[in-house]
């Protein structure tokens, strides 16, 4: 079921017509109840009016025949007296003696001579107090009086359609007549606001088509006439290059960063290079000098064979580290490989125990950039190899499960700092000082829709970053 915006969630666009409909609904309500009411009054008192003078004329006429119990008299004179007055809206009189019963009626066969005339004063009221209750039939009552003396009473039943009909007809034309003014005004509301608010709808439209990177708005869509929006316009403008601006320095800061992390293992390959180019060398050497026996060249050329391998290894993992081509590659166990090769011998040039355990099947490993992947791994073993110092331990371990894949690095150093830590939890401005090395981290991180822990047990720091997998991290 599809929910329903919230008001405060509209457009304003939206929102001041739909309040000026709202307040033009309200203000026809009040003023067809308005006009309904005089409407009412108008009608009550005619027919207040045509009830009190059939009521006073007939008290007139009537006293002597009814005094006399003359039937045929009273009913002549109520007879004379329908086509006198309204006879239209007069349905009904009846006229009754003293004791209630009834003397003669219009209607003879309603009202026999001699009935109760109770039943017919049910509902009844005096002409003063009569009001349109939406019967179309309206009843009245008033005492017969002669010489000061009531001699009867007489009941007449009043047609009142007419009146209903006319004012169903007033109230319809009421209902269209505001129908239309108030969508005229909630028409002509919205065109007059969004007009006025054109320029912040080309603003927002500019921010929502950058896809999270901000657009300035062309000059020509700025509107000089309007001194504060144009002053608001120009400050998104100026905000959107210092935004284009920050996030070029951030690119170039994360690249410059790809090889920084080289730049920190320098000393340790420079060392894992050296110590096979002396291997080979003095293989070299001992081929050259003792060229006449087989056995030692075949030897000597196994050695070189064996360092030129590790040469390459070395060589293909810086390179896979810093190739910029990497955009489309699957994450796999061999990049883990070339990351041991190039961390541990910074391990190992400081006496460090390094922990290496790759759990996670290949499946889920292909779900996730090779390239981001590694360049996160490597900045945490950085950090972490750094924070442990001499003879510390280190640890990496990879491990899938529950959708998601967790790569945790560990160390026994003093912990993360709450600089450092910033950088790598919170998505504020930089902290002054220090490296973009744990930001580029939270950075790629995020990218991925991944989530970094940080947790601090005892003397060891464990920075766990979980990926999603899309549904294979039980592979």
């Amino acid at each position: 079921m599809t929910r329903l915006p919230r008001f405060r969630d509209l457009p304003v666009t939206l929102r001041v017509p739909l309040v000026t409909a709202a307040m033009m609904i309200l203000l026809g309500i009040v003023a067809s109840q308005g006009v309904l009411a005089a409407l009412g009054r108008v009608q009550v008192a005619r027919l207040s009016e045509i009830a009190r003078l059939h009521v006073e004329g007939l008290s007139v006429a009537l006293g002597p025949s009814v005094l006399r119990q003359d039937v045929w008299e009273v009913y002549d004179i109520l007879d004379r007296a329908r086509s006198t007055y309204d006879g239209q809206r007069l349905l009904l009189s009846v006229v009754a003696d003293e004791r209630g019963r009834v003397l003669a009626a219009t209607d003879p066969r309603r009202a026999p001579v001699g009935e109760d005339v109770a039943r017919f004063e049910e509902g009844a009221v005096s002409p003063d107090t009569l009001r349109m209750t939406g019967e179309p039939a309206l009843r009245v009552i008033a005492p017969l009086l002669y010489q000061g003396r009531e001699v009867g009473r007489i009941v007449t039943e009043l047609d009142v359609t007419d009146l209903l009909a006319e004012r169903r007809s007033i109230a319809l034309w009421l209902l269209v007549g505001n129908a239309v003014a108030t969508a005229l005004l909630t028409f002509g509301g919205w065109l007059a606001v969004a007009r006025i608010l054109r320029p912040v709808g080309t603003l927002v439209q500019a921010m929502d088509d950058s896809k999270g990177t901000p657009r300035p708005v062309a000059e020509a869509d700025i509107p000089r006439g309007d001194p504060g929006l144009s002053r608001l316009i120009d400050t998104y403008n100026r905000m959107t290059s210092a935004v284009e601006q920050r996030a070029e320095a951030e690119r170039r800061l994360a690249e410059r960063e790809r090889f920084v992390s080289l730049g920190r293992l320098s000393s340790s390959l420079a060392h894992e290079v050296n110590n096979p180019l002396g291997g080979l060398l003095n293989a070299a050497d001992t081929i050259r000098t003792y060229a006449d026996r087989p056995d030692v060249v075949r030897q000597s050329a196994e050695l070189m064979q064996r360092g030129l391998s590790h040469l390459r290894e070395v060589t293909r993992a810086i390179l896979h580290q810093n190739r910029l081509d990497r955009a489309g590659q699957r994450l796999g166990p061999e990049d883990f490989e070339d990351l041991r090769l190039l961390f541990e011998p910074e391990a190992l040039s400081r006496k460090q125990t390094l922990d290496w355990q790759i759990e996670a099947a290949s499946a889920v490993l292909a779900t996730q950039p090779a390239a981001q992947v590694r360049q996160i791994v490597l900045n945490l073993l950085l950090n972490a190899g750094a924070a442990a110092g001499q003879g510390g331990k280190v640890s990496l371990k990879v491990v899938n499960g529950d959708d998601r894949l967790s790569l945790s690095i560990a160390d026994d150093g003093p912990g993360l700092g709450s600089s450092n830590l910033a950088r790598l939890m919170a998505s504020g401005p930089l902290p002054s000082g220090g490296g973009v090395g744990l930001r580029l981290v939270h950075d790629l991180v995020a990218g991925l829709d991944g989530r970094i822990h940080h947790q601090r047990t005892g003397n060891e720091t464990i920075i766990r970053v979980e990926l999603p997998t899309g549904g294979r991290g039980h592979a």
